[in-house]
C-alpha cells in the first residue's frame, strides 16, 4: 500500500510563534490606527478614479517601460508632496518625479522596474524618506501566505516591489517552496497600508494580520509548524492506516534532516559547506558559479557557461537579470573585490545564506552517523549514548541506559562546544570528518562565523497534535485542502465524496522547529509498503 501528494496544495504548513500560538491569515484589514498625521486616508482621495486605474495597471506590468502623468492642477509644493506621496503610499514599486511641461507641472509615475524609465526620469535614484509616527512600534508585523515559492523568493520579490534591502525584513524561520505555508514576517518602518497594496500585484502571495511592535523577529523563535497533508492514491484498509498513524503518533519517527536542507540541485549545500571549512575559497566558487548539470533557469545556466569560458564576474553578471540571487552576490563580490580576495567577496551573500552551507554539512554528518548508530544499537539506549541534562550533554553507563529510551537519546552535530557518544559511533565523527581534511578537536575557523560549536539533536521524534482521515474523490486536479485564502474569499470547501474512484489519507501533526514532516511522511509511506 502506497500514496503520494503530486499537488503543492498537499502540502500546507502554518508556522507556531514563540507563544503556542498556530499563525493564520484571516484578516486583511489595516490596523484602525494606521491614519496618523503623516499618513492618512486622503492620500487615497488625493488622486481620481481615472489616475488610480491608470496607476494600478501600470503597477500590474502592463507596461513596463510606460509612465503615467498627473497634472498638478493647484501648483504649490504641499498639493505636489501629497501627490507624491499618494502613489508612493498606495502603489508600492512606482517611483515619481515632477517635470515642467509647456509651462504646467505634472508628477510623472513610473514603473521601478522599468529600466528605460528608470533612466530618463531618474538617474541617480537617492533612498526615499518616510515619516514614520514616534507612536508606533518600528516594525510592521504581518503574516505571509505564499504558494509554491520558497521565503527567500518572497522577501526577495516583496523587497523589489517595496524598493528596500531584503535585510529589512526578519523572521523566525524559512519555508520551503513546493507547499502552501503561512508565517509571521517583520519589516523595519513600512506601513500596513504600504504593504497591504501589494496584495493588487502579487501572484501567490497574500499579506495581512497587519500590527505594529518595536521588536523585529528571530531566527529560531518559532516553537514549531502544524502541517497538513495529503497523500493521494492510497489504497488499503482502514486498519492499516490506523496502525501506521498509530505507530507514528506513538513511537514517532528518525528525526533525519530533510533532502530540502542540502539543496534540490546537483551540488548539494553541504559541499559547499564542507569546502568553506576547508578554507578552500577557489572550491566554494566553483562549487556556486559552475555549470551543473539537471534543470535550472536559462539565465543561470548562460552565466555559469560565460563564468566557465571567461572566469570574468562583470562578464557572466551581465547575463543574470536577477542580480539578488546567490550566484549574482558572489560574482557582484568578486568584480568589487577581485578573485584574490574571496572570502570578502563571499561575503556580499546575506549572512544566513552563507552560514547555511555550513549548517548543511553538520546535518549531513548528523544523518550518517546517526544511521550507523540505529544499525549498530537499534531502538534502545545502550551504553555510551548522550542524553541532556539541563542543557548540556550526559553520556549513559550501563545501569543508566536501562532506565532511558531512545526518545532521550541526543546525537551531536560536530563543534568546539559538544561531546560525542563513547561507544563506536564516536569514532565514527572523527572518522568521518577526517575523511574530509577536518581535524573534530578544531572546529573553530578563522572567520569567526564559520566556527562550529555544535549542537544537540533528539534521535527520535514524536508528532503532536496527530489527526487523521481517509477520504475519497474522483478528480484528482481537485484540491483537498481549504486553504486560508480560500476561507478569506469565502471558496466552497472541498467536497469528499463517501464512494470515489481514489482515496487518500489527509493528516494532521505538529513538529517542533528544524524537525522535517517530509521525513514523517516518508516513514507513513514506507509502512504502507510493508503493510
Amino acid at each position: 500500500m502506497r500514496g503520494f501528494f503530486c499537488r503543492y496544495s498537499d502540502f500546507v504548513v502554518h508556522e507556531i510563534n514563540k507563544e503556542g500560538r498556530t499563525v493564520r491569515l484571516d484578516d486583511l484589514c489595516v490596523p484602525a490606527d494606521e491614519e496618523s498625521p503623516e499618513c492618512s486616508s486622503t492620500d487615497s482621495q488625493t488622486l481620481t478614479e481615472e489616475q488610480k486605474q491608470q496607476l494600478e495597471e501600470l503597477q500590474l506590468f502592463k507596461n513596463k517601460e510606460a509612465s503615467v502623468a498627473i497634472e498638478v492642477q493647484e501648483d504649490s509644493k504641499e498639493k505636489r508632496t501629497l501627490l507624491h506621496r499618494a502613489v508612493k503610499t498606495l502603489y508600492p514599486g512606482l517611483e515619481t518625479k515632477t517635470e515642467d511641461r509647456d509651462g504646467k507641472k505634472f508628477i510623472v509615475a513610473y514603473h521601478a522596474a522599468g529600466k528605460t524609465a528608470l533612466a530618463e526620469l531618474r538617474p541617480s535614484a537617492a533612498p526615499r524618506k518616510h515619516s514614520w509616527p514616534k507612536n508606533r512600534g518600528s516594525f510592521c508585523h504581518f503574516v505571509l501566505y505564499k504558494e509554491n515559492k520558497d521565503t527567500m523568493d518572497a522577501i526577495n520579490l516583496l523587497s523589489k516591489f517595496l524598493r528596500v534591502r531584503p535585510n529589512m525584513f526578519s523572521y523566525m524561520g524559512t519555508k520551503d517552496k513546493r507547499a502552501v505555508t503561512v508565517q509571521e514576517i517583520a519589516v523595519l518602518k513600512i506601513s500596513a497600508e504600504r504593504l497591504s497594496h501589494l496584495n493588487k500585484c502579487l501572484m501567490n502571495l497574500k499579506l495581512g494580520n497587519f500590527s505594529y511592535k518595536k521588536h523585529p523577529l528571530k531566527l529560531g523563535e518559532l516553537q514549531g509548524n502544524h502541517f497538513t497533508v495529503v497523500l493521494r492514491n492510497i489504497s488499503g484498509s482502514e486498519e492499516q492506516v490506523e496502525q501506521a498513524m498509530t505507530s507514528l503518533r506513538e513511537t514517532g519517527f528518525i528525526n533525519y534532516y530533510g533532502m530540502q536542507r542540502f539543496g534540490t540541485t546537483a551540488v548539494p549545500t553541504h559541499r559547499v559547506g564542507r569546502a568553506i571549512l576547508q578554507n578552500n575559497w577557489k572550491e566554494v566558487v566553483d562549487l556556486i558559479l559552475k555549470p551543473r548539470p539537471g534543470a535550472e533557469k536559462g539565465y543561470l545556466v548562460k552565466c555559469r557557461e560565460e563564468w566557465a569560458r571567461s572566469q570574468d564576474p562583470e562578464a557572466a553578471l551581465k547575463k543574470l537579470p536577477v542580480k539578488r540571487c546567490v550566484e549574482g552576490q558572489l560574482l557582484r563580490g568578486l568584480a568589487k573585490y577581485g578573485k584574490n580576495n574571496i572570502i570578502t567577496a563571499f561575503g556580499l551573500i546575506p549572512r544566513n545564506n552563507r552560514l547555511m552551507y555550513i549548517h548543511s554539512y553538520q546535518s549531513y554528518i548528523w544523518n550518517c552517523m546517526v544511521s550507523k548508530r540505529m544499525e549498530a544499537f537499534g531502538l534502545r539506549a545502550v551504553e555510551g549514548d548522550l542524553v541532556l541534562r539541563g542543557s548540556s550533554a550526559h553520556v549513559l553507563s550501563a545501569d543508566e541506559a536501562d532506565k532511558h529510551s531512545l526518545h532521550d537519546v541526543v546525537m551531536p552535530l560536530p563543534g568546539f562546544d559538544v561531546i560525542y557518544p563513547t561507544h563506536s559511533v564516536g569514532g565514527g565523527y572523527r572518522d568521518m570528518l577526517s575523511a574530509d581534511d577536518l581535524d573534530i578537536e578544531h572546529m573553530r575557523h578563522k572567520v569567526r562565523d564559520y566556527s562550529l560549536a555544535g549542537a544537540y539533536r533528539r534521535i527520535l521524534i514524536r508528532p503532536r497534535d496527530v489527526s487523521w482521515e481517509l477520504i475519497q474523490y474522483d478528480d484528482p486536479r481537485v484540491p483537498l485542502v481549504h486553504t486560508d485564502v480560500e476561507k478569506l474569499e469565502n471558496a466552497p470547501a472541498p467536497v469528499y465524496l463517501k464512494e470515489g474512484k481514489y482515496g487518500a489519507l489527509k493528516m494532521e501533526f505538529s513538529l517542533p522547529s528544524s524537525t522535517y514532516a517530509t521525513m514523517a511522511v516518508k516513514i507513513i509511506s514506507s509502512r504502507f509498503k510493508s503493510l
